[in-house]
C-alpha cells in the first residue's frame, strides 16, 4: 500500500529568489468518489487549496519539529472538495528561523532549500484506487508573495503575474523516513480581536491598539488604490511619550507591505506572524482607517482550555489572565520563550518552570507529547538536553541546570495532572540520561558542580541592575536540581515498575554532598532568596528552620522578592510550606517593583520577561533582552490553583483521581474559586467572606469516580464524589 514517502520532495525549478512558490496538479475525475485524502509535508511551511478552496485549518503546518530527524505530515479528508476536474493547488513559505543576526545561519527548521511533498489518495465507489503523488509531472508559478520570514514579515503584489508556469525539480537525497504522522495539536486561528483604539501620537503616527498583546496577524481592508503601498507594523507597547515603540524586537522587522492592484480585498499573512498589542499604519489614507477594516486573528494551539480561575481583586484576577495569555501567545506549536523579537524559540528553561500552571490551564499531553520527543531527539550523545528544542545548528551551549532539566520535570507534571504513563515510558531513557549527564560532571559524585555553561537565576535581582544570571551560586543550582530531578525521575520511574535501586542511591548521597558544600557556609551566594527556597522547597536541608529564618528575614529586610527564573515559581510554595502564607500573600498582593502586580498596574495584559520591562517613569529596561510576553514568571499561577483555591493533584493517584483540597482564603481577595476539567469530570473549590466577621463559605465539587482529602484550619476531613458547602469562622491572611 502506498504512503505519502512514495512521493517526491519538489522545488521549484527556476531561481524564484524572495518569492514563494506555489506548486500546482489538474487532476481529472472520470467516476464517483468514495473518499478522497490529502497528504502533506514540507521543508518549511505549506498551504494547500483544492478548487480554491483551503484545505485543513493547520496555520503554520507542518509543525516545527527537530527536522533533522522528524518531519510531521498531516492528512486530510478532501472527499468533499473534490469536483469532475480539480486544481490542486500548494503553497510554500519560507520555514528558516535564525537567533540574532538573520545572516548567522542557525537555521532551525531546515539545513537545505524549502521542499514539498504530498499525495492524494483516491478511493473510487468501483473499489479502485488512484495515487497522485508529487513527482516531476507538477508545476509551479510565481505566488505573489515576494518575500516571507517569520520574524520580519510579508510583502504581497497584488499585480504580480502569477500565471506562468515553470517545471520543478524531484529532490531525490532527503530521507523520507523520518516523516512521522502528526503528533502534536495544530496551530490555528482561535479568535479575534477588533480595533479597541484608533491613536495619533505626538510623532503623528497612526496606531491601532487591539487592548490586548497577542500572537497572530492582522486580517485588513486592502484599499482599492492601484499600485499604493501599504505597510503595517507591530508593537507590544508604546513608549513613555505614547509613541509607537519597537526597538525590544531587535533584528526582526515585523512589517506586513501589501502593493494594491486597484481591487478592494481583505487580506492576512500567510507564512508569518507577530507578537503585538499596537499596529502602526504607513501609506494609508484617512479615509482607510476604520475600525470595521482591521482584525487581530489571535493563533495558537488547539488544546483544550481545562483550568480556570477568579478571584475578588481586581489587579490579582488580571495577573492570572495575563497568565493564560502567556502561554496562549507561546504555545505555538512548541512551547517558545518569546512571541515577537528575534527569537521565538523552544526554550527549555521557561517551559520546565510554567509545565505545571500550563498543564493545570490547558490539556498539554498531546503538545508536550510531541515536544518532549523532540526534546529527546536533539539530546546530545553524552546526555545533555540543549537549550532550545528543536535545537539550532550551532549552538554554543547545553545542559544547563533548570533548563535541561526539562526533560524530567514536564513527563512529572503530565503524570501528575493527567495520569499519563506513557509520557514516562517514551521519555525514560531521556531522563535517565539526564540524570547520569548532571551525575558525570561534578567535582565529586552527587554533586553537579563541573559543567561549563549554566544560565544561573535568570533575570533575578540580587546581581545588579540589567544583570542575568543572579547571585546565586549557579553550582548550588545545578547540584539542587541534580536531587530534584533523581528524586521526581525515582518517583516515575518506580510508576512503570523500573528498578530505582542505582538512582535512590545516587539521591542519599547527593543529599549529603549538597548539605556539606552549600549549607550554611556563610558565603553570600549560598544564602540567597533562592538559595534559601531551593533547600527548603527540594527538600535538601537538614535544618528547614534556619533556612526559613534567614529567607524570611531577607524578604523582610528588602521587602520584596529578588529571585529570577529559578527561584520564583518556588517562593510562594516555599513560605507557604514554612507556615507563612501571610507572607506569601504580601508578595502576591504587593503592587510596586518589583512584584507580579507591578506589570499590572502599568497596564501589562501578559507576563513579563523582566520584573522591570518598564520602569516606574515608563522607560524600558534594555532592548537587547525585554519581552513584554514571556511566561516564565506566570509559574505563580499554579500557587493560584493549589493554595488560593486549594486544587491539587495526589502523586499516587494522578490525574485527580484523588484531589488535595487546601485553600488558604485572604480577606483582601474577598473570595477566589478555580475550576478543573479532569477526566473524571469538573473540580471545583471556592471560598468566599460573606462580610459577618471572620465567616467563610466554602464549597467544593468532587466528579464521579475521584476521592478527595480537605485540609482546613488543622483538620482533616475525607469526601466521596459529590458537592459540599460548609460555613464557619476563618480568620484568613
Amino acid at each position: 500500500m502506498k504512503t505519502i514517502k512514495d512521493a517526491s520532495f519538489i522545488r521549484q525549478g527556476a531561481d524564484f529568489g524572495n518569492i514563494r512558490p506555489v506548486f500546482k496538479k489538474v487532476i481529472w475525475l472520470d467516476k464517483p468518489v468514495r473518499k478522497a485524502t490529502l497528504c502533506c509535508s514540507a521543508l518549511g511551511y505549506y498551504e494547500a487549496y483544492l478548487n480554491s478552496t483551503r484545505v485543513g485549518n493547520f496555520i503554520f503546518a507542518p509543525g516545527w519539529t527537530s527536522y533533522g530527524v522528524r518531519i510531521q505530515y498531516q492528512e486530510y479528508n478532501v472527499t468533499e472538495l473534490l469536483e469532475e476536474v480539480n486544481t490542486l493547488d500548494i503553497a510554500l513559505g519560507n520555514g528558516r528561523r535564525y537567533h540574532g543576526n538573520p545572516h548567522e545561519h542557525y537555521e532551525s527548521i531546515t539545513d537545505r532549500e524549502d521542499a514539498l511533498i504530498a499525495a492524494l489518495f483516491i478511493e473510487y465507489e468501483d473499489g479502485t484506487n488512484d495515487f497522485i503523488p508529487t513527482d516531476s509531472s507538477w508545476k509551479c508559478s510565481k505566488s505573489n508573495i515576494l518575500y516571507s520570514h517569520v520574524y520580519n514579515g510579508e510583502t504581497v503584489d497584488f499585480n504580480a503575474n502569477t500565471d506562468e508556469e515553470f517545471p520543478v525539480k524531484v529532490l531525490e537525497d532527503i530521507n523520507k523516513d523520518i516523516l512521522i504522522p502528526t503528533e502534536g495539536e495544530e496551530v490555528r486561528e482561535m479568535a479575534r480581536l477588533g480595533v479597541v483604539e484608533i491613536i495619533k501620537t505626538p510623532k503623528g503616527e497612526t496606531v491601532l491598539d487591539f487592548g490586548q498583546n497577542l500572537t497572530g496577524y492582522v486580517e485588513w481592508k486592502v484599499p482599492a488604490k492601484k499600485g499604493r503601498e501599504f505597510k503595517l507594523y507591530h508593537a507590544e507597547v508604546l513608549d513613555k511619550d505614547g509613541n509607537f515603540y519597537i526597538d525590544n524586537m531587535r533584528s526582526a522587522k515585523v512589517e506586513i507591505k501589501v502593493i494594491s492592484d486597484g481591487n478592494e480585498r481583505f487580506y492576512k499573512p500567510h507564512f508569518t506572524y507577530q507578537g503585538f498589542r499596537y499596529v502602526k499604519l504607513v501609506g494609508f489614507d484617512s479615509e482607510d482607517v476604520s475600525t470595521d477594516n482591521f482584525s487581530a486573528v489571535v493563533v495558537f494551539s488547539n488544546m483544550k482550555r481545562i483550568g480556570y480561575f477568579a478571584c475578588g481583586h481586581d489587579l490579582v484576577q488580571q495577573l492570572y489572565e495575563n497568565i493564560v495569555w502567556g502561554q496562549r501567545g507561546n504555545f505555538l506549536d512548541i512551547p517558545t520563550d518569546c512571541n515577537q523579537r528575534d527569537e521565538r524559540l523552544g526554550w527549555t528553561g521557561d517551559a520546565q518552570v510554567f509545565a505545571r500552571t500550563a498543564s493545570t490551564t490547558y490539556r498539554t499531553k498531546k503538545f508536550f507529547k510531541k515536544w518532549m520527543h523532540d526534546v529527546a531527539a536533539d539530546q546530545r550523545a553524552n546526555g545533555a538536553v540543549t537549550d532550545v528544542v528543536p535545537d539550532l545548528h550551532n549552538w554554543e551551549s547545553y545542559g544547563s541546570s533548570a533548563w535541561a532539566d526539562v526533560a524530567v520535570v514536564v513527563p512529572y507534571w503530565v503524570y501528575r495532572c493527567y495520569g499519563d504513563t506513557e509520557n514516562i515510558r517514551d521519555q525514560f531513557e531521556s531522563m535517565k540520561k539526564w540524570i547520569l549527564f548532571m551525575e558525570a560532571n561534578g567535582t565529586r559524585r552527587g554533586l553537579f558542580d563541573n559543567h561549563e555553561h549554566h544560565f544561573g537565576d535568570w533575570l533575578s535581582l540580587d546581581a545588579g541592575n540589567e544583570a542575568t544570571g543572579g547571585f546565586t551560586d549557579k553550582n548550588l543550582i545545578g547540584s539542587a536540581y541534580l536531587i530534584y530531578s533523581n528524586r521526581l525521575f525515582i518517583e516515575m520511574g518506580k510508576v512503570i515498575g523500573e528498578d530505582m535501586s542505582y538512582f535512590e542511591e545516587l539521591y542519599d548521597l547527593s543529599i549529603k554532598e549538597y548539605r556539606q558544600k552549600y549549607l550554611n557556609t556563610g558565603k553570600k551566594e549560598h544564602e540567597t532568596q533562592t538559595a534559601n527556597v531551593l533547600a527548603i522547597y527540594f527538600d535538601i536541608t537538614d535544618n528547614v528552620e534556619r533556612e526559613a529564618e534567614r529567607l524570611v528575614r531577607d524578604i523582610e529586610d528588602c521587602g520584596h522578592l529578588k529571585t529570577g527564573f529559578v527561584g520564583t515559581p518556588y517562593l510562594l510554595h516555599t513560605l507557604t510550606k514554612i507556615g507563612r502564607a501571610d507572607l506569601a500573600y504580601k508578595l502576591l498582593l504587593k503592587e510596586t517593583f518589583p512584584s507580579w502586580l507591578f506589570p499590572v498596574t502599568k497596564g501589562a495584559t501578559t507576563m513579563w520577561e523582566r520584573w522591570d520591562g518598564m520602569k516606574e517613569d515608563g522607560s524600558f529596561a534594555t532592548p537587547e533582552m525585554n519581552s513584554f510576553n514571556h511566561y516564565a514568571y506566570g509559574s505563580v499561577g499554579d500557587w493560584l490553583y493549589t493554595t488560593v483555591a486549594g486544587i491539587d493533584s495526589d502523586f499516587s493517584a494522578p490525574g485527580y483521581k484523588h484531589i488535595v483540597f487546601r485553600p488558604l482564603p485572604c480577606k483582601s481577595l474577598g473570595y477566589a474559586k478555580a475550576r478543573i476539567l479532569s477526566d473524571n469530570g469538573e473540580i471545583i473549590s471556592s471560598w468566599e467572606y460573606t462580610g459577618k466577621g471572620d465567616e467563610c463559605k466554602f464549597r467544593f465539587t468532587i466528579p464521579t469516580g475521584s476521592t478527595a482529602t480537605l485540609y482546613l484550619d488543622d483538620e482533616e476531613y475525607e469526601f466521596k464524589s459529590g458537592t459540599y458547602e460548609t460555613v464557619f469562622e476563618y480568620k484568613g491572611y
